[in-house]
């Protein structure tokens, strides 16, 4: 029986055993029949045996980097972690490579180099493949720009295609090539192989300067603000680019419902395909049927002078530098990193509206917080509860006023839920409630 179904049915079927021979390595898998995906019922052995099945299309993506690895040690609707160290007990075949982040601190990171490194991350649970962007034989340059099409709540997917077009066409403006994926989530993803001489800096500098160039030439569909109230539309994700940032690779399955996969297709399949289209099920016969859609990556490499050339043109047009992540030092040049809202309400001296219950963001924005839980669905449960008491405000609100942010907690990320009631008149807006669930990261530190 090949992938489709085959968990569903495993009583029905013998016991297999837990090891797999992958070019004479022999890799345990613990558990095999574990349900990762209660829907369709694909196992944790349905998805060793995916990613085995496209390895050279995984490793194509993931193979000889650095990798983060993200455990849902209890399938996809389970809680994750992310583990930058290599465990302990691991095979002697398995390579590891010593990473310095921005914090200053350093972690020997896995790096996958064939099918057998692939079935062995999967059996700790690794559902996605997580690389960063440099060869473990040089981790001071990457030799992948990553543009990372991120679309707001309510965005058509047809939206994203049509952004992901125009990010083509800049791309080449500037003599490169990109290769699109679907990110197996909500949007898409367009790798770029460039020549390792540049430094992550200059790398988001120049991602930096093609989302602003993409938001110039299609101003309605497309952002490049890096704080969420100023966006609309896809936001283009520049800081994917910053070291230490890691993104789903080629053929990575994605912790959602339905199994999906974040797959490389043509820029002519581009136009007719569904995000639906890719999943663990279907995605190995297209392998084998199609081969790889992103199989010419490696020889596409070009330079990134000329998206370089553009960020100097917009600094010269007073565009300089724009907000890092949270938790990188400050950088030369980067504007004060503080909500604009926020920074117009402290300018003003007219102080701004009420404080969210932590009491450290101050905005002018009329926000109210719903919920902050350990998993999105259980932050998505409290905001359902909250909409069915507020019918009336939810009918007046748009797509997005509905904040959803993942915040980074110190091992994994925690979610937190806000709703803008710009839209609502003033006599009508609901005040801010108990939270629906109060999740502390933090608590188990204290």
């Amino acid at each position: 029986m090949g992938l489709i179904g085959r968990g569903r049915y495993r009583s029905a079927m013998p016991a297999r055993s837990d090891v797999v021979d992958l070019a004479g390595k022999q890799v345990a898998i613990t558990n095999p029949d574990k349900v990762f995906f209660p829907g369709p019922g694909y196992t944790k052995r349905d998805l060793v045996d995916y990613y085995v099945a496209v390895a050279d299309g995984a490793l194509r993506g993931a193979g000889g980097r650095p990798m983060a690895l993200k455990r849902y040690v209890n399938g996809a609707e389970g809680e994750f972690f992310f583990q930058k160290r290599a465990p302990e007990s691991r095979p002697e075949w398995l390579r590891t490579v010593e990473l310095s982040f921005p914090s200053g601190r350093t972690a020997n990171e896995v790096v996958v180099d064939d099918a057998a490194g692939l079935a062995w991350i999967a059996n700790l649970g690794c559902i996605d493949l997580n690389p960063h962007p440099i060869r473990a034989d040089d981790l001071d340059h990457p030799d992948e720009l990553r543009v990372d099409l991120d679309p707001m709540p309510g965005v058509a997917w047809d939206d994203i295609r049509r952004v992901a077009v125009v990010a083509r066409e800049v791309l080449i403006d500037c003599g490169l090539i990109g290769w699109p994926k679907t990110s197996g989530s909500r949007g898409i993803h367009v790798n770029v192989r460039i020549e390792r001489c540049w430094t992550f800096d200059q790398v988001r500098r120049a991602a930096l300067a093609l989302a602003r160039e993409v938001e110039r030439r299609a101003p309605e569909l497309a952002s490049s603000k890096w704080w969420k109230e100023e966006r609309h539309g896809v936001f283009i994700d520049y800081n994917q680019n910053a070291k230490d940032r890691t993104v789903a690779s080629a053929y990575s399955v994605r912790p959602v419902a339905d199994a999906r996969v974040s797959a490389p297709v043509t820029w002519d399949e581009l136009p007719a395909c569904e995000l639906g289209d890719f999943t663990l099920a279907t995605v190995p016969a297209r392998f084998r049927a199609l081969g790889d859609p992103g199989a010419g990556i490696d020889e596409a490499v070009g330079s990134l002078a000329g998206l370089l050339e553009l960020s100097a043109g917009q600094e010269r047009a007073g565009l300089g530098d724009a907000p890092w992540p949270p938790h990188y030092a400050k950088a030369p040049g980067e504007p004060p990193r503080v909500m604009p809202s926020r920074a117009r309400a402290s300018g003003s001296g007219t102080g701004a509206a009420a404080p969210s219950p932590t009491g450290r963001r101050v905005s002018t924005k009329p926000l109210i917080e719903i919920a902050r839980a350990a998993t999105r669905d259980e932050a998505e449960a409290g905001l359902e509860r909250w909409k069915a008491r507020h019918t009336t405000t939810v009918g007046q609100l748009q797509p997005t006023d509905i904040l959803v942010d993942g915040m980074r907690g110190r091992f994994t990320l925690w979610y937190r839920i806000r709703v803008n009631l710009e839209h609502v008149p003033e006599s009508e807006r609901p005040p801010q409630e108990p939270l629906e669930v109060d999740y502390d990261p933090w608590s188990q530190f204290r």
